[in-house]
Parts: structure tokens; sequence; C-alpha cells
């Protein structure tokens, strides 16, 4: 193992910037001093210090949204360090998926987020923050026997949407679709970026054969 005093020469307290190991998303920043990162490697899960506190957390030991460890990076000067982590649920104590939801400035084109992405994420809100008169908020409260029945009605109708000659219809029922497929998906536990990865690994296969292999894809 690495000797942990070398991350503490210049500071007794080390940043540390959470990553998404998936989706490669920043999730949250906050401070580790040498006995927190010892108990990060230890128990494979995040465990910070807190400045205000001035006592030691572990991410999600309330609220159930823990963080697994799947790799540390720490940079040349050896003063912060990149936690790649699987996130389970919100990692922002709003209850936003990363706390750096908002934007102080813009220079430039800025590339567009993933809409599905940005789908699951309000549907996580919600999830964890309920509000009256949300719908996504009343098809978590009646359980995944009422969502699996909206995925079925949705289907249906996307179905005869498909057998009409009426594109805005039609795509009108896939998004509706989509949406009740990404709520089902939350309340089964299941990340939008897992299906993501699979779509990716199946992107790779030639014809029918089943052992995945890489493509030239200029041939």
């Amino acid at each position: 193992m690495e000797d942990l005093k070398k991350f503490f020469v210049k500071s007794e307290l080390i940043p540390a910037i959470v990553q998404d190991y998936k989706t490669k998303e920043v999730l949250m920043l906050a401070y580790m001093n040498e006995e927190s990162l010892a108990k990060t490697l230890e128990t494979g899960m995040t465990w910070f210090y807190s400045r205000s506190r001035k006592e030691l957390w572990n991410k999600g030991a309330t609220s159930g949204h823990v963080q697994k460890v799947i790799k540390i990076d720490y940079d040349c000067d050896e003063d912060t360090l990149l936690v790649f982590v699987d996130q389970t649920g919100a990692a922002c104590h709003t209850g936003n998926r990363s706390c750096f939801y908002r934007t102080l400035a813009e220079n430039g084109d800025v590339p567009e987020t993933n809409p599905l992405l940005s789908l699951e994420q309000v549907v996580e809100h919600r999830k964890t923050n309920p509000e009256e008169g949300s719908y996504t908020c009343y098809l978590f409260e009646k359980g995944l026997d009422k969502i699996l029945k909206k995925v079925g009605e949705e289907c249906a109708e996307t179905i005869i949407a498909a057998k009409n000659d009426n594109m805005e219809d039609l795509t009108g029922e896939i998004a509706d679709l989509m949406y009740h497929l990404t709520v089902m998906m939350s309340c089964r536990e299941l990340p939008m970026s897992a299906v993501m990865d699979e779509l990716e690994k199946r992107s790779h296969k030639i014809g029918n054969l089943k052992k995945m292999k890489t493509v030239d894809r200029n041939t």
C-alpha cells in the first residue's frame, strides 16, 4: 500500500474530487485527512473529514446514498485525490445527482448534456425529494406494479402510433415510453449508465456472433 503520509506533507487535509466512474460526471468535492483516507481504502467506501464538525463522516451512512470506491488517482503534486465511485442515488444533500448543478458562467459553445441522463437525474431527485402533485412521486408511491402497468400501456400506445401516419404522435408516445422506462429503472435501482454500457458492448458485435470483438469501423 502507498505511504499515505506523503499526501499530507503540505496540509493535514487533502481535497478529494469524486467522479462517477461510468459517466465521468463530477459529483462532489470533499476533504480527507490521513485517517479518513485509510478508512476509505480499508472499507472500499468513501470517508471524509468534516471541517465544520471536526469529525470523520461516511458518505451515505444516513441517506443510503453510498459511494463504492472503484479507483483513486492522485495528481502530480500529490496534494489532490480523484476518487472514482459507483454512486447510489444522489451525491448532493439537495437531492441533485451532482453538487455542481448550478452555472456561474459559460464561455463559448457548451456540449449538450445527454437528455436521458438529465431525465434520470430529475427522476432520482423526485424519488429522494417527494413533492406534492408530482406525477413521478405518485408513481413511486404506488410502487412497481403501477409503474409496470404504465410501461405496458405506453408500449401499446407507441405501437399504435407507429402504425399511424403521424410523426408528432409517435414522437410523443416514444417520449412517454422512455420516461416511464426511466422511472421503472430507478425503482429497480438500475442506472441508465448500465444500459448505455450494454449498448456500447453490443455495438462491437459482428453479425450474430456472441463473442465480442473489436470492429474496424472503416471496413
